[in-house]
């Protein structure tokens, strides 16, 4: 019994030895897909891992959606949505003021033009994620095509958890943006930075395009992934732990939220440095505001025609 327990143990030791333990999960989404083939192609040489969001009104949707499939890459809708800034807005934006049937209309469309799709990111976004209203309308569409959301966290407070409860959508978050710059040096540091967060985490997901200079570092990083990380799709991070951090945006559609009465209003500000009130002053001031008070007078003038009767 005591030699059958020692050779499993040193079984067991020479397995994590030999076998990577794997830290973390590492899943990248390659955006804009549909406009640009030759880009779009480099990044299809890639591991199958690596998966793509194609916009539905590109000239080239079905085609790359079609193409990336058939080399076993995972299709996600990249559907545009209103952002907060002021600008052009794309064919068919979602936006929080839509009808149910209009965002349903949109999104059956989509699913049409993108065929292969399991998923579906936002292009942009940050005024159609914050509300909740909007995202209710987009989650109840989603779960019709039984389609999982990838949020792109384009802000902060999105609503995209909150507004999925009940649905049956599976919702799951961006962590890092690749490429905001188109410096090399600075893909390859948010490609560190994913592998740190995946590493700390658990699982993180990290969205980049196809640029140029993005297809380049991932030709050399995704190659070279340290042993405790693995590449994943992003649908095997569905039932990996989410934490939604927002607070509820009830503002309707439309409306904004209500305004601060006291915005633009300017501070009375003390004298630096302040002077000092003495006690002798500060019961001189109350004596020569009592005296001139409005009750004071009254008295006052009762008394003086008191003593003129008097006199009298």
């Amino acid at each position: 019994m005591l030699y059958l327990r020692r050779l499993v143990v040193a079984f067991a030791g020479t397995l994590a030895l030999v076998a990577p333990v794997y830290a973390g999960k590492l899943a990248l989404v390659i955006d804009d897909f549909g406009y640009r083939p030759h880009n779009e192609n480099q990044v299809l040489a890639l591991p199958p891992a690596v998966s793509v969001a194609v916009l539905p009104n590109a000239p080239h949707a079905r085609e790359m959606a079609t193409k990336a499939h058939n080399d076993g890459h995972e299709v996600l809708i990249h559907l545009p949505m209103a952002p907060l800034s002021k600008q052009p807005l794309e064919k068919d934006t979602l936006r929080p003021e839509m009808s149910s049937d209009e965002i349903d209309r949109i999104v059956r469309e989509a699913v049409n033009k993108v065929p292969y799709a399991v998923g579906m990111n936002n292009h942009m976004g940050s005024a159609m994620t914050s509300s909740l209203f909007g995202m209710q309308k987009v989650m109840q569409a989603l779960g019709r095509y039984n389609l999982y959301f990838l949020d792109s966290m384009t802000i902060g407070n999105s609503q995209s958890m909150r507004a999925a409860a009940g649905t049956g959508v599976k919702v799951i978050k961006r962590k890092v943006f690749l490429d905001d710059s188109q410096n090399e040096a600075d893909i390859r540091f948010q490609f560190n930075r994913a592998i740190a967060v995946a590493r700390r985490s658990g699982s993180a997901i990290a969205i980049g395009h196809p640029h140029p200079t993005t297809v380049r570092v991932l030709q050399q990083m995704v190659y070279n992934l340290p042993p405790d990380i693995t590449l994943v799709r992003p649908s095997s991070l569905l039932n990996e732990p989410q934490t939604d951090t927002s607070t509820p945006n009830l503002t309707p559609p439309g409306q904004s939220a209500p305004r601060n009465p006291f915005r633009g209003v300017k501070l009375c500000k003390p004298k630096h440095p302040p002077e000092p009130i003495y006690a002798t002053r500060f019961f001189s001031v109350i004596s020569e505001s009592v005296s001139q008070s409005n009750v004071v007078a009254y008295f006052r003038h009762q008394w003086q025609g008191w003593g003129q009767i008097k006199a009298n």
